[in-house]
């Protein structure tokens, strides 16, 4: 797979002005530990939505096959759900169980909805599979507030044919199992990634439209009690180049952010300025750093244990390990 260049000893803090290019952003040599290489633990096809138990067990989709696959914390890799509905974006909630985003893309079988997985029975409740009488576009990116809510992304990226909400828009299931949409278009153009903070009042936004002109943004909100959001506030531009995909936090308060590409894709109004990698932005939009990929996409990322210090990272076909100096945040821990 190739190597990632070793982080030096230099351990000076370095961080970057909000308008800094992705491309100069140096490795985050105080968060990243200096034995620690970039090492794939898993090699699949088109890899997406980790998340780690407490068992440090990780369960990760594999769009392409249409099945979740599951990296045992002793190493051994094998098929927890051979059809997944075109599962993308998984992570655990509170009580240990799985919630599931079904998109709609890399060919036929994907559900279009979300679901919980009950690990100790197997059993897969669906939480939801429709908005007002409607089939949701392909539900890509989940994550949970402290309190058991739950937000999904629904953005559309495949073929439009049988797409039924003229919305791609960010949705809301309380913990009742009532469904809200809470971001539309005229906020978001096309709602990728999300994470919330440990506090639950901001929750970030990836904006991934790859239209020429359109957002490769993370916007921030409030988030109210009843889920509503307000205050919204742009964190990082990535320009031109292939913006965000899958983000998470860390107890810090900074942001980890798969983005990229070290190719063209075919795309003309998609350019090179961002290169894969993991970028580590502090919530006023500084980029303290960015972890090389070598892979020619990255997709998403957690983290997992001792102690939240292990990020996992999907990447194309990959899935990658890295030892990190700083504890992530997750909900079950």
């Amino acid at each position: 797979m190739g190597s990632v260049c070793t982080p030096r000893s230099n351990r000076r803090k370095r961080s970057m002005p909000s308008n800094s290019k992705p491309v100069d952003a140096p490795i985050p040599l105080d968060l990243v530990k200096a034995e620690g290489l970039v090492q794939p633990a898993a090699v699949i096809a088109f890899t997406e939505g980790p998340a780690v138990d407490l068992d440090g067990n990780v369960f990760f989709s594999d769009i392409q096959n249409n099945r979740i696959m599951k990296l045992a914390a002793s190493g051994e890799l094998s098929i927890f759900r051979a059809d997944s509905g075109r599962a993308n974006g998984n992570m655990f909630d509170r009580e240990g169980r799985l919630v599931t985003c079904e998109g709609d893309e890399f060919g036929p079988g994907g559900r279009r909805r979300v679901t919980r997985t009950n690990m100790q029975t197997g059993e897969v409740e669906v939480l939801t599979d429709s908005f007002d009488g409607k089939k949701y576009n392909s539900p890509n990116d989940v994550c949970i507030d402290t309190q058991g809510n739950i937000f999904f992304t629904d953005p559309r990226y495949d073929d439009p044919a049988g797409k039924e909400l003229d919305v791609e828009g960010v949705y809301r299931i309380d913990t009742a199992g009532n469904v809200k949409r809470v971001l539309d278009n005229n906020q978001v153009q096309k709602p990728n990634g999300l994470a919330l903070t440990p506090d639950d009042s901001t929750l970030y936004v990836i904006d991934s439209n790859p239209l020429a002109g359109g957002n490769r943004k993370i916007w921030a909100f409030a988030v109210g009690a009843d889920g509503s959001m307000s205050e919204q506030r742009l964190v990082y531009d990535f320009g031109k180049g292939r913006g965000g995909d899958g983000m998470r936090v860390d107890m810090n308060g900074n942001l980890w952010v798969a983005a990229g590409i070290n190719r063209p894709r075919g795309r003309p109004s998609e350019t090179l300025d961002v290169p894969t990698g993991v970028y580590v932005i502090t919530p006023a939009g500084e980029i303290l750093g960015r972890i090389p990929i070598p892979e020619e996409t990255v997709t998403n990322l957690t983290f997992g244990p001792p102690n939240r210090t292990t990020l996992y990272v999907t990447s194309g076909k990959t899935l990658f390990t890295i030892p990190i100096g700083v504890s992530g945040y997750v909900l079950y821990a």
